[in-house]
């Protein structure tokens, strides 16, 4: 890991959208790796990620060497997220009233291994508990196993999130579209849920 000013913050709206363009950037690149393979514009991340600093339980977490913006982790009430991000949840009859929904997670490769990653899992749980949120979820994309980009020494982060408290739920699933790289349209993606219960 790089740089001896290392730090973990929570952005507030103000901040976080005056780092619009650096956090868009980071989603950018840190999404291009599989499994996401995501070709991403600077437009679209920017109007994503506003919602968030607009948003009343809206939450970001930054990781920063220095001044510059290495990593970012995001989250919000299911409530207010996307009608799909909902309907999965919504037709299980969960009540998303008492769930927060847990955006993404992006660290830049030289960082990572040193903890960041599970800070960022506490810092949102700990935002989720002082909104009043009971219960934590989060998704994450399906590829096919015989994908041709998957990389041969790929390992997928489950023992990660199940070690954090985080249950599979593969009845739980949205679909998002986005454009890979070297695709020219946007196609379709399973996204299926992690959910976890906190302790008061």
């Amino acid at each position: 890991m790089t740089g001896t000013a290392l730090r973990v913050a929570r952005f507030t709206g103000d901040e976080m959208r005056a780092r619009l363009d650096d956090l868009a950037r980071l989603r950018i690149e840190v999404f291009r790796a599989w499994p996401y393979l995501y070709e991403g514009s600077l437009d679209y991340e920017r109007h994503y990620l506003a919602r968030y600093a607009a948003a009343r339980t809206g939450t970001i977490v930054v990781a920063m060497d220095g001044e510059t913006i290495v990593g970012a982790s995001t989250a919000l009430a299911l409530e207010e997220e996307a009608d799909f991000v909902q309907a999965p949840f919504r037709q299980a009859g969960m009540d998303i009233s008492k769930i927060f929904y847990f955006g993404e997670s992006v660290l830049l490769p030289q960082y990572r291994g040193h903890g960041i990653g599970v800070t960022f899992f506490t810092e949102r749980e700990a935002a989720a508990k002082g909104f009043g949120y009971p219960v934590c979820c989060f998704c994450a994309v399906q590829r096919p196993d015989d994908h041709p980009l998957k990389p041969k020494d790929y390992q997928p982060l489950d023992d990660f999130w199940t070690r954090r408290g985080y249950r599979k739920r593969p009845d739980l699933v949205s679909t998002f579209t986005w454009q890979d790289i070297g695709e020219t349209k946007e196609t379709a993606k399973p996204m299926v849920y992690w959910m976890k219960e906190l302790q008061s």
